[in-house]
């Protein structure tokens, strides 16, 4: 039994079953008489519901004093982390025009493994090579992608190449990084109380971990003004670093990066702060949910510089092509390499890695 359905059981009851199936992966309430699941990246109604708009409350604030917050009309929404681990975001009216709003995002118990993403056809193996030389001579990545598109296990994975010997600080809104590296420091940003006071933010946590000696620093997403803080951290030797942003491909990522650099209370020129996007992104690693419901990783680009015009010199290194739908909608294709090599390819030869051309579609000729 979950840690949310242990406390308000009796209250949640309509959904208590979806908490515990381990393959539903987000419920979703839109008001008492519509509730959807989310089951292998596809969302399904279900015909449970609850009895009126009065039960929903209910149960809403019995959440909401079990996790210690208020939501009432003056603070209509709320977002939190449950104990094990899952995020809860609610809505009341009236901001919620149909009743109440929850989505619970359940917390994956399993970690995944590279090599469970290969057996599963999320990426290939040569993709895993690529990447695993890319964190090794660390280079900055940003993982992207749209909601639900995988990108929080895709940044998890991938930063479980990083070497046991290295110092990690993870810092995030909510914790769902799972590092198995020894050496991490996870930190997290704490809301404001009740009277608005003791808030933490990523910008404080981002400038506070610069002064704790770290060898990579991992933020689970930049959404806004702190997408600054990191790329000056990427330019002034935190190499190796790792985010996530919502993005829909790797040109759109630099765009959506600049936006959120504006955001910021620092006042630089667009020239500015696009030259410091191009200087700080090494590779996009771009995520994707396709029609069948499945997540893959869609392409991996190379951030190489800026043009004459101030346009960004993006050059994908692998992308993921299908090739064809089966009967029960399945997307059947593959990962493949575009013949570009990487612009730190000699880099990885003269520092002793053994890399073939072959690994990027090319003879060694």
């Amino acid at each position: 039994m979950s840690v949310i359905a242990q406390a308000t059981k009796a209250l949640l009851k309509p959904v208590v079953q979806y908490l515990d199936d381990e393959t539903v992966s987000e419920i979703m309430i839109n008001g008492p008489s519509q509730i959807y699941i989310e089951r292998k990246g596809k969302i399904y109604k279900v015909p449970e519901h609850f009895g009126s708009e009065d039960e929903l409350m209910a149960a809403i604030r019995s959440v909401a004093q079990y996790m210690g917050r208020v939501i009432n009309e003056e603070r209509p929404t709320l977002d939190a982390r449950l104990p094990d681990g899952s995020r809860i975001h609610i809505v009341i009216p009236p901001c919620a025009r149909r009743g109440a709003y929850m989505a619970i995002r359940k917390f994956s118990k399993d970690t995944l493994s590279i090599k469970d993403l290969i057996q599963f056809g999320s990426l290939s193996l040569e993709c895993a090579k690529f990447l695993k030389l890319a964190i090794e001579l660390k280079k900055n990545i940003v993982v992207s992608g749209g909601t639900s598109s995988g990108k929080t296990t895709l940044l998890n994975v991938i930063s479980s190449l990083i070497p046991q010997n290295e110092r990690i600080i993870t810092i995030e809104d909510s914790a769902e990084l799972q590092l198995q590296q020894e050496h991490v420091v996870p930190m997290e940003t704490k809301a404001p109380d009740k009277d608005g006071k003791g808030e933490v933010s990523l910008r404080e946590l981002i400038k506070s971990s610069l002064r704790m000696r770290p060898d990579r620093i991992v933020i689970g997403e930049v959404r806004g003004g702190e997408a600054l803080d990191l790329l000056q951290a990427m330019n002034t030797g935190h190499s190796g670093s790792m985010t996530t942003v919502h993005a829909n491909d790797p040109r759109q990522t630099m765009g959506r990066l600049e936006t959120l650099c504006l955001m910021s209370d620092v006042e630089l020129p667009h020239l500015a702060i696009k030259m410091q996007i191009a200087s700080a992104i090494d590779i996009v690693v771009q995520a994707g949910r396709l029609r069948d419901g499945s997540r893959k990783l869609t392409h991996i680009s190379e951030i190489i510089d800026l043009d004459e015009h101030g346009n960004y010199l993006i050059n994908d290194i692998f992308i993921f092509k299908p090739e064809r739908v089966e009967e029960d909608g399945k997307v059947i294709g593959k990962h493949i390499p575009t013949g570009i090599l990487p612009s730190f390819y000699n880099e990885a030869r003269i520092q002793g890695y053994k890399v073939s051309k072959q690994l990027f579609g090319l003879s060694e000729a």
